[in-house]
């Protein structure tokens, strides 16, 4: 097998370990809460539960430069390493946690080392071959939404089979495992002699570098706004379902069902316009998946019925694995050489920022537009984002073209 497969092969089983590791603790981590770190009372457990939740996220938000601008230096392998293993002892640990304040500490350090990811993206943006970018990030993709669509089915069947302790051990385990993985069979080709010789500059100074290529600021906002339009009205999927089933007769098997197939199609379709982007261009395939996104939130807003929802939901899907495989593939062709893991680390702060303030902002509007609103204000993020990466990716491409034509004198 060729390096890059194997390489893309093994930080697939590692991306998908990562996701499913943050996300697996989401079925049960109220009842863990009141069962094993005592909190009583349904609002202390809902403050607790939410604070918990979001904390990775937070501290992730801060620290992904950093690890980027580190990566840039050293290597993308011991990124890798170092958010892998640091990650397995950080879950074992919260299988240990006597008290909410020692669960929240330790959701801030995962949040604090993390970093897997964007490493993850960086090392296959170097060593895949350019024609095969595209379908490599895809598949890349696909680890972490299969991750994120399984964690929470697997935390849920782990709880019920082994307790609440148990699955910290495990997944701290499986995770020690795709890190060992990555340690003896991902293989890098990275100068660091080279890239110590580099002038180094501050996080703040290499931002400001990276933000006047123009195409980078639009490409980071375009993975804030993807995540805020996606996670804004997700927390009301379930009350959305209830209010269209009429009954509540399997309601959790229908909630469970919408929830989960975004995340299928996004699975299925992202090798696919991957490979697909390869072909005809990521900026080609970016507008069109934006687009896409964009018409299919609209009708969910309209439905009166449970299948057409899922079916509206199955379609979104497969627009939206479309899009962060793309976004990666724009930065690793506009980030100039030995910026790369400082760029994309950055992008991970960006969806870490969506993925705190979407959530938030659903909540904030839901009481004035109600869930139908929520779904034609994430339809307008996703149309006006096309439109601007329209105006800033490949419009100016056509005028370079053109301008090119365009005889002499």
């Amino acid at each position: 097998m060729q390096r890059w497969k194997v390489n893309l092969a093994v930080l697939w089983f590692g991306n998908f370990m990562v996701m499913a590791g943050m996300t697996m603790i989401t079925p049960f981590l109220s009842l863990y809460l009141q069962q094993d770190l005592g909190v009583k009372g349904e609002h202390d457990i809902g403050v607790w539960g939410s604070v918990i939740f979001s904390a990775n996220f937070v501290t992730s938000f801060f620290f992904q430069p950093f690890w980027g601008k580190i990566s840039d230096r050293y290597g993308r392998k011991m990124m890798l390493l170092r958010s892998g293993f640091g990650m397995s002892i950080v879950i074992v640990l919260m299988g240990f946690a006597t008290a909410p304040w020692q669960l929240l500490l330790l959701r801030m350090a995962n949040g604090v080392i993390s970093g897997y990811s964007p490493a993850a993206v960086a090392l296959i943006s170097a060593t895949t071959p350019k024609e095969k970018t595209g379908f490599a990030m895809g598949t890349l993709q696909s680890g972490a939404t299969a991750g994120s669509i399984l964690g929470p089915l697997i935390g849920g069947v782990m709880a019920d089979t082994f307790g609440f302790r148990p699955i910290f051990y495990i997944t701290g385990s499986l995770l020690f495992l795709a890190s060992v993985l990555s340690w003896i069979m991902v293989k890098e080709t990275f100068d660091r002699q080279a890239a110590a010789k580099k002038p180094q500059v501050g996080m703040l100074a290499g931002f400001g570098r990276l933000v006047r290529i123009p195409q980078l600021p639009a490409l980071f906002s375009v993975t804030f706004l993807i995540q805020f339009a996606m996670l804004s009205p997700m927390a009301f999927i379930p009350l959305y379902v209830q209010q269209l089933h009429g009954t509540t007769v399997n309601l959790a098997f229908w909630s469970g069902l919408i929830g989960s197939v975004t995340g299928f199609s996004n699975m299925i379709s992202a090798p696919l316009l991957g490979k697909l982007s390869d072909k005809i261009g990521s900026t080609r395939i970016l507008i069109a998946s934006l687009l896409g996104a964009g018409i299919m939130f609209i009708p969910q807003a309209f439905v009166t019925n449970v299948p057409q929802l899922l079916v509206c939901r199955f379609l979104l899907g497969c627009f939206v694995g479309g899009l962060i495989p793309s976004v990666n593939s724009l930065i690793r062709r506009y980030t100039p050489d030995g910026s790369e893991s400082r760029a994309f680390g950055f992008n991970s702060s960006s969806l870490a920022l969506g993925n705190m303030i979407g959530p938030v902002a659903g909540g904030a509007l839901a009481g004035f537009i109600g869930i139908e609103g929520l779904f034609l204000v994430s339809a307008a993020f996703m149309l006006a984002n096309s439109a601007w990466t329209y105006r800033t990716l490949l419009r100016p491409g056509k005028r370079a073209v053109r301008s090119q034509a365009e005889p002499k004198g």
